[in-house]
């Protein structure tokens, strides 16, 4: 089984958003400005300062939500530490083979360059074919190893998708116990989390559930 990511989107509906902004701001820019970077323009300070408002005020409601980092439970997981040193030995050994073939086919092409004025037609046709024979090789082995469904590919899916699979049952089982209905990844790039507490965050939580206790 792949990883699921469970990273929903939802979106929350504001009545009157101009007058509730507008007193947010001004009863709260003072105390947030610790929060907020005093450089953010009056446009990207309100639009911060309603998120940190609905943040709060989803955490005073029940807390369906939560934060993960997955770089962070990743790396403190040995076994994908080891995963990843078992991927990078074979994919460097494999490459050793595929450079070693395609040097072979370098030295063929250099050596006809170097004789062709010496040679036949009949040999030079023997070693242009030799020459596509070994290029031809080279290409090959690439794919097998490298390709979209080559060796390496099986090779991390073998070993990095069981941890996944156990990464992905611990958050669901968090999620279920808890009651969150929603789980963001804060390192994955398209969470568009601009503040987030660090109070929300249920990193420790499944490494420790995961046998991992932080």
């Amino acid at each position: 089984m792949a990883f699921y990511p469970i990273f929903l989107l939802s979106f929350l509906y504001l009545p009157h958003q101009s007058s509730m902004a507008a007193w947010l701001y001004g009863a709260c820019s003072r105390k947030l400005s610790l929060i907020i970077p005093t450089h953010y323009s009056p446009m990207k300070r309100l639009i911060s300062l309603l998120i940190i408002a609905i943040t709060c005020s989803l955490h005073a409601s029940a807390q369906k939500f939560a934060l993960i980092d997955m770089e962070y439970i990743l790396s403190n997981i040995p076994a994908y530490e080891r995963a990843n040193e078992q991927l990078s030995q074979v994919s460097r050994r494999w490459q050793a083979e595929v450079e070693a073939v395609d040097n072979e086919a370098k030295t063929l092409y250099k050596n006809y360059q170097n004789e062709a004025v010496f040679l036949s037609e009949a040999q030079k046709t023997e070693r242009e074919n030799a020459i596509v024979s070994k290029e031809k090789e080279a290409s090959e082995l690439k794919k097998k190893y490298f390709g979209p469904e080559g060796e390496l590919y099986k090779k991390r899916v073998a070993l990095l998708e069981p941890i996944q699979d156990e990464i992905y049952n611990a958050i669901k089982g968090i999620a279920s116990s808890k009651g969150y209905q929603l789980i963001l990844d804060r390192s994955s790039e398209g969470a568009g989390i601009i503040f987030a507490s660090p109070n929300i965050d249920i990193s420790n939580d499944v490494l420790g559930k995961l046998g991992y206790g932080k």
